[in-house]
């Protein structure tokens, strides 16, 4: 009687362990994912080291949105995560002038977010033109930023988007939502 107890013990505590595994599975593979900064490309936003939680969902029912900050592997090591700001969206041209400015479609972009002038437009000192489902993106440390620029990343494609940052977690004084 015992021994039959034991068992079903075991059992339950087996499929209760196994249940949580997979619930812990499916929230981040599908809906969150901690990721951590490394470098100062997102500075001031964002600064070294720090931990984030990246909403993998939202882009599943909605398009993403300028200026919104994201996660995205780096198509030469995809165990390398970019975090960056959209600039540019699906079907718009994207150039930079000599004088550090960003235009979209030909008008002048003001945003805060930017940290300095960018002193090196990249490829967007000529039009950046994006197709249908590419997305153009920047560190907010501009002159400090692997971003849309260069070449070897370049336009980002939606489905190379791991997810938005949603949420800094640390360290804890800055814990909180990211805008």
């Amino acid at each position: 009687m015992k021994k039959k107890l034991l068992l079903k013990e075991v059992l339950n505590t087996s499929i209760y362990i196994l249940v949580v595994l997979a619930i812990s599975y499916a929230i981040v593979h599908f809906v969150g994912q901690r990721t951590v900064v490394i470098g100062s490309s997102m500075e001031y936003t964002l600064m070294d080291k720090d931990n984030l939680i990246v909403d993998k969902l939202s882009y599943r029912f909605n398009e993403p949105k300028r200026f919104d900050i994201v996660v995205f592997p780096y198509r030469f090591n995809r165990s390398m995560l970019y975090v960056k700001r959209i600039i540019g969206l699906p079907g718009e041209t994207v150039q930079i002038n000599e004088d550090g400015e960003i235009f979209i479609n030909g008008e002048r972009l003001y945003e805060g977010y930017g940290r300095e002038i960018i002193e090196n437009p990249g490829i967007a000192a000529e039009p950046v033109y994006l197709a249908d489902d590419e997305y153009f993106v920047m560190g907010d440390n501009r002159n400090n930023s692997s971003d849309s620029r260069m070449p070897d990343v370049g336009n980002i494609k939606k489905s190379e988007l791991i997810g938005k940052v949603f949420i800094r977690i640390w360290p804890l004084r800055e814990w909180g939502k990211v805008e």
